[in-house]
């Protein structure tokens, strides 16, 4: 599999920098934090990417989606990475669509995928209940009531989930805490009876939701997959955002290297460019071979994704540590290279920093996916 982009995802890879850079630069993201942005995004902005057809990306073309694969959603997340444009790009076009299009009943599909494609619907998984990401550590309950299913507990750090139209809720309907069967998953009306929404402010200028469900009746209808088998298609959906993420901190690190590089050559200090002192051209070198390196295993593990899905996890897992460990040095050796004036907060690195520290602990850090892929790694 060559590991390069193919002439399609190129000129998709173009258009989309063209849009971001003019359309959602970092100065918007300024602008949504200094006006104290309730949904931390523009909605403008993401009805434009639904017009070009992101929204779409990973949806089928039966249901109104443009269906280009892994590959060219990782893209688009990378050119928002280099950008830092918060949108809920991949709660909804990445983890939404994955869950509905693999997961999801006729029914299900039907009324939520063209709503995705559309651009007219958010969706956030609501799978973590702690401090620390653990897909299996499920104590909201779902006991059997009637026909359907009664939903008692608390999911933290939603992404998305202030926003969200629909909510992917992991609960257990069988087993114990931390046991891997007996989860299932729901599909979640956030304006359903019962389900109380409490937004969160966050470093990176964004925000996430705590969600309170008390006694929240579903119907059969709304499990998502199978009863008490949830924790594999929580997985898969999770390997997509993963992945997802691990392109935006991609963007984001490659970004951090090319606004230091060039501070580096306009800096002067002792009459001299700064970017001539050997130990600031050592230091920029090795982060440049650490973000090619990281953009090449999350092109691999994108691949791996449209190629076998099912087997794509360690090369996800892989993926997600590596960037977490690369965009976090991007970001750090951007501040300090930019000396004292990388900490004001006038420069946009400071921005980048912030981010980044996010994304990497969402859906599992760098230590979560090395210990993973160290225990699927087979000798």
């Amino acid at each position: 599999m060559a590991m390069v982009l193919n002439e399609e995802a190129g000129m998709l890879k173009d258009a989309a920098r063209g849009y971001l850079s003019t359309s959602a630069p970092v100065s918007q993201l300024r602008k949504l934090r200094d006006s104290g942005s309730e949904d931390g995004f523009d909605r403008k902005t993401w009805a434009d990417m639904a017009e070009m057809g992101w929204t779409g990306v990973l949806v089928p073309e039966a249901h109104g989606g443009v269906e280009m694969g892994h590959v060219a959603a990782g893209v688009i997340a990378e050119e928002m990475g280099r950008t830092l444009t918060a949108s809920p790009y991949i709660s909804t076009a990445i983890m939404g669509a994955t869950a509905l299009s693999r997961f999801g009943s006729d029914g299900q599909k039907s009324e939520w995928l063209p709503r995705i494609a559309a651009g007219e619907a958010i969706t956030a998984l609501a799978a973590d209940e702690g401090r620390k990401h653990n897909p299996s550590g499920v104590a909201v309950s779902a006991e059997r009531s009637g026909n359907g299913f009664k939903l008692n507990g608390r999911k933290t750090f939603v992404a998305e989930g202030h926003v969200a139209d629909m909510l992917i809720v992991s609960a257990r309907t069988g087993g114990s805490e931390n046991e891997a069967e007996g989860i299932t998953l729901f599909l979640v009306p956030r304006d359903a009876a019962g389900v109380t929404v409490e937004r969160k402010d966050t470093v990176d200028s964004r925000h996430a939701a705590d969600i309170v469900l008390d006694n929240v009746e579903v119907t059969a209808d709304a499990v998502l997959g199978e009863v008490d088998n949830g924790l594999g298609a929580l997985e898969a959906v999770l390997d997509a955002g993963r992945a997802g993420l691990s392109a935006e901190m991609s963007g984001s690190a490659q970004q951090c290297l090319d606004s230091t590089v060039g501070y580096l050559k306009e800096r002067k200090q002792f009459g001299q460019i700064i970017g001539t002192f050997q130990a600031l051209q050592h230091r920029a070198a090795h982060l440049y071979s650490e973000v090619e390196l990281g953009k090449s295993i999350v092109l691999k593990a994108l691949q791996t994704l449209d190629a076998a899905p099912d087997h794509a996890a360690m090369m996800v897992s892989a993926a997600k540590a590596k960037l977490g460990q690369v965009a976090q040095l991007a970001a750090r050796e951007g501040v300090q290279m930019h000396g004292g004036m990388g900490m004001t907060d006038e420069f946009d690195i400071g921005f980048y920093m912030k981010r980044v520290r996010v994304a990497e602990a969402l859906y599992g850090d760098a230590n979560y996916h090395a210990d993973k892929f160290a225990r699927m790694r087979k000798y």
